[in-house]
C-alpha cells in the first residue's frame, strides 16, 4: 500500500488569515489566487461548505442510524480540491470527516477543544493536543501529541504503513519551536 497524507486546514480563523497561514505552512501554493468564475472549492468558509455539500443527513435511528453528506456529488468536488476551510465550526469538522469516510478515506484529525471531541471520535485517527488540548479532547481518542507539533504527525505517518488521505489541522499547531 502506498503511503500518503493530504493535509487540509480547518480553522475558525477568518478567510484571509487562514489563507496566509496555509501559504506559510505549504498547504496552499504561495501564488494561490481564488477562482472567480465558479465556486472555489480550494478555500471555503464553513457556511458555504455546509450549504454546498447539503449538510449532514441521518437515516435510521439509534444504533441503526447512518450519517451521510446531503450532496455527495458536490462533496466529491470539495474532497478533491479543498485545502482550507475557514470560519468553520466543530460541526463542519464532523461533516468533513463523515463525508471523507463515506468516500472510503482514512481520516486523521487534530483538535484541542471540547467542541472538537465529536469530530475526533468520528475520525479513524484522532490526535489531541497534549499541551493546549482540553481533557475532553484528550479523552476522545488514543493519540496525544505531547509537544503540540504538527511535525510529530508527519513523523508518525512516515514510519507507519497506513495511508492517510487527510489530516485536519488548526493554526495553533504550526509552531516553529
Amino acid at each position: 500500500m502506498e503511503q500518503g497524507v493530504r493535509v487540509r486546514m480547518v480553522t475558525g480563523d477568518n478567510k484571509n488569515t487562514a489563507i496566509a497561514i496555509a501559504k506559510e505552512a505549504g498547504i496552499l501554493p504561495e501564488d494561490w489566487e481564488p477562482q472567480i468564475e465558479r465556486i472555489d472549492t480550494s478555500v471555503m468558509e464553513g457556511k458555504v461548505f455546509r450549504e454546498y455539500v447539503g449538510g449532514l443527513v441521518t437515516e435510521g435511528e439509534g444504533d441503526d442510524a447512518v450519517e451521510t453528506v446531503g450532496n455527495l456529488e458536490n462533496f466529491i468536488q470539495v474532497a478533491d480540491n479543498l485545502c482550507v476551510l475557514a470560519r468553520s465550526s466543530p460541526d463542519d469538522k464532523y461533516l468533513m470527516a463523515t463525508g471523507l469516510k463515506q468516500l472510503g478515506n482514512v481520516v486523521a484529525m487534530t483538535g484541542d477543544g471540547t467542541n472538537d471531541a465529536p469530530a475526533l471520535k468520528k475520525a479513524d485517527i484522532g490526535f489531541a493536543m497534549g499541551i493546549a488540548g482540553t481533557e475532553v479532547a484528550k479523552e476522545a481518542l488514543g493519540i496525544i501529541l505531547l509537544d503540540d507539533n504538527f511535525g510529530s504527525i508527519v513523523t508518525a505517518t512516515k514510519i507507519s504503513k497506513i495511508k492517510i488521505t487527510i489530516v485536519f489541522v488548526s493554526n495553533q499547531i504550526f509552531d516553529d519551536k
